[in-house]
């Protein structure tokens, strides 16, 4: 098996072949370049070439182009045409036109098998995220989770998240003394997210059976890498949520996946298309985690690929990890683009026979200067290079053809249905069911008291009047009694009972969701 990836063609008259390490391909990389540079050929390409290495790939498809990865590319294709005479031009003798496995996914469920987790899964810290939530706010949602934890109150779907939320509003002044203020404002602010969310389709995302990992990282009969897409023309109405998402399956990845050293090449490469709306207005605890897990991820084979308009896109700390770099046009209309452009030729390992500013410049569609890590992981000098054609299908496929590969795919039937075991929802509702007949049952027996105690007093009464002054210490007793009694009556009623029939109500709350 060949240990490098064909890039494309580079140096004087394209004939240089420019190449991807595999051994250095999990050191992480960055696709940049304006709207209309060739970015998604780029991404198509790389796609491949790990799939034929036998690396699975993950990727969002934007736009959805990217599902013409399913199926090979014909010469009379409109948009392969141009593809023969570039393929001649770079030295590329061996092109083909082939496919790749590809698995279909869709958080929506529409366009490929459905994709879910739970919220326990996803954290306090990405939900807030996902949430856009305050401070205070994220405060009680780190308390929902705590306790869900410590009353085993597993949180599976979004309703099982309100319910607690509920709970917590009702028991408030009980878990401040032990976490701190629990404002009823911040978890109603809470719970008007969550019904947005769900009003955006998000709650499809939370739920059972949750996605597993191994199948993200499989490998067709032939040895090659699984092209999982993720559709996300429709997702990308909500930016948080694909952002969030795809932040989720990273973090996930680092969590799960066991340590690998140094392999020959990656377990699972990582692409994130549109990569700014993972930093645009995140909290710097959201940003450095991103860094922490794309510094450390890589030990687990996992490399992860960034593709964004601009370099600035992608804070600094992160950038400089990104070892493997494919620089399409960047436009210098204004004098903020042109130091962005300036600061993105710097980064770039200098090739004397052109200005790396100017190449980056007036690179054309198709086109780009690219710098791959070289031995011992030294930065290559950068080029221009000629990107090679893509062998599968440019361009989507249709409606039908998408249908009948996800009808014969593996992953066919096993996350269609959804599942709802019993969690927090049920739990909460099965106490506070419990507490309305128990308030029911001590409403009933106090009832049934009230003709003794009425009898009780009226004989009371009776007898006050006959008695004498001799006799009153007698009546004090009496009094005394039948006092006793009365209060404990209305104690029984006023305390634990009566708690007990505010969560009565509160379980009629339940059923009415």
């Amino acid at each position: 098996m060949n240990d490098k990836l064909f890039i494309g063609g580079g140096g004087v008259d394209y004939a240089q072949r420019q190449e991807l390490t595999l051994k250095y391909a999990n050191r992480h990389g960055l696709v940049a370049g304006a709207t209309g540079t060739g970015k998604t050929v780029t991404l198509q390409i790389l796609a491949e070439g790990f799939s034929n290495a036998g690396v699975p790939v993950i990727l969002s498809d934007v736009k959805g182009d990217l599902s013409g990865l399913a199926k090979p590319g014909t010469e009379t294709h409109k948009l392969h045409v141009p593809f023969t005479d570039r393929a001649q031009k770079i030295g590329f003798d061996d092109y083909t036109y082939h496919a790749c496995p590809v698995t279909f996914w869709d958080l929506f469920g529409e366009q490929g098998h459905p994709v879910r987790t739970t919220v326990s899964e996803m954290g306090p810290l990405l939900l807030a995220r996902l949430l856009d939530l305050t401070e205070a706010q994220e405060g009680i949602l780190n308390i929902a989770f705590r306790l869900a934890d410590e009353e085993g109150l597993p949180l599976l779907d979004l309703k099982d998240l309100q319910a607690l939320l509920v709970w917590i509003g009702e028991n408030g002044k009980s878990l401040s003394l032990r976490y701190g203020n629990v404002s009823s404002a911040s978890i109603g602010a809470i719970q008007r997210r969550l019904l947005v969310l769900e009003n955006q389709g998000g709650a499809g995302l939370f739920g059972e059976p949750a996605l597993a990992l191994s199948d993200l990282m499989r490998t067709d009969a032939d040895g090659r890498g699984m092209v999982n897409i993720l559709a996300a023309d429709k997702l990308m109405a909500s930016p948080k949520l694909y952002a969030t998402f795809l932040l989720w399956l990273l973090s996930e990845l680092f969590e799960e996946l066991p340590e690998v050293g140094d392999p020959d090449k990656p377990k699972l490469v990582f692409f994130f298309d549109e990569a700014h709306l993972l930093f645009d207005d995140a909290p710097k605890a959201l940003v450095d985690k991103v860094e922490q897990v794309a510094r450390l991820i890589r030990s687990k084979g996992v490399g992860v690929y960034f593709i964004t308009q601009n370099p600035a896109d992608v804070p600094e700390d992160i950038l400089g990890q990104l070892g493997n770099r494919i620089q399409h046009a960047l436009r210098a209309f204004t004098a903020k683009d042109r130091k962005e452009l300036r600061l993105a030729a710097e980064t770039y390992r200098e090739n004397p026979r052109f200005d790396t500013e100017a190449a980056i410049r007036e690179v054309g569609v198709g086109e780009a200067v690219t710098s791959m890590l070289m031995k011992k992981g030294v930065p290559g000098i950068v080029e221009r290079t000629l990107i090679r054609p893509p062998s599968s299908q440019l361009g989507p496929i249709t409606k039908s053809e998408r249908t009948a590969h996800m009808a014969a795919s593996d992953m066919s039937g096993k996350y269609d249905e959804r599942l709802d075991r019993k969690s927090a929802f049920e739990i909460l509702k099965a106490r506070a069911d419990k507490a309305a007949t128990e308030a029911a049952e001590a409403e009933e027996k106090a009832e049934e008291m009230q003709p003794v105690l009425r009898e009780f007093n009226a004989a009371r009464r009776f007898s006050g009047a006959r008695v004498s002054r001799s006799t009153s210490k007698s009546t004090r007793r009496g009094a005394s009694f039948g006092e006793a009694m009365t209060k404990m009556v209305v104690k029984e009623l006023t305390g634990t009972t009566g708690r007990r029939i505010v969560r009565g109500v509160l379980g009629g709350l339940f059923k009415g969701r």
